[in-house]
């Protein structure tokens, strides 16, 4: 098991229980890999690629939350394994992504055990609250053509890339917009340079 990117995070004691209760998931750009309603049995630890988090209402309107990127967490999925009930999220696959699946049964007793996994459960915790005061404010306070720039920045980041392969249906969707209104504003951002638009990509410009 490669730990290269999460030896930094976590004290070696720590590391070496994670290698040998830890289990290697691989998981394909697109893939479901939490559902709605889904008891949450592990604890996802992303090492390569990025997710995104998605709450859906009665409707199935959804409405995306935050990413999660490499060396962190989803705290949807660790407020799931506290509580011990269903997903309240569905969490979708940016990229290819690479993760350590670990027994969400471990959890409170790693807690009391290693510093660093106290310091890292607390602050995955406070940074996906920021970003889901950024979702609310985005929502009431800022225009659409402002959510789609903070969006596809957010995209650049999560995924280290500044060459999105998606569709305007699927920003239309995270957005909970329309096709035919994300495409004009995406071809109004590309006449001001702030983008070039290919077949289902999207390159940023710095």
């Amino acid at each position: 098991m490669n730990l290269e990117a999460i030896k930094p995070i976590f004290e070696t004691n720590l590391l070496a229980e994670i290698e040998k209760k830890g289990t290697i998931r691989e998981v394909k750009k697109g893939d479901v890999l939490v559902d709605l309603g889904e008891q949450i049995k592990f604890i996802p630890l992303i090492i390569k690629g990025s997710v995104k988090v998605v709450r859906e209402d009665e409707n199935g309107d959804g409405l995306l939350l935050y990413f999660v990127d490499y060396g962190n967490t989803c705290a949807m999925t660790l407020n799931c394994c506290m509580k011990n009930t269903k997903s309240e999220i569905r969490a979708v696959c940016e990229i290819d992504t690479t993760l350590i699946m670990i027994p969400s049964n471990l959890m409170d007793l790693w807690l009391s055990q290693y510093k660093t996994w106290r310091v890292f459960i607390l602050s995955n915790f406070q940074n996906r609250l920021n970003e889901l005061l950024k979702a609310i404010d985005s929502v009431t306070f800022m225009k659409l053509d402002e959510r789609l720039e903070r969006y596809l920045n957010e995209k650049v980041l999560s995924q280290k890339n500044n060459i999105l392969k998606i569709t305007h249906l699927e920003i239309a969707t995270d957005l909970n917009s329309s096709r035919v209104v994300i495409s004009r504003l995406l071809k109004k951002m590309e006449k001001n340079g702030s983008l070039l638009l290919g077949r289902n990509t999207i390159q940023m410009n710095s």
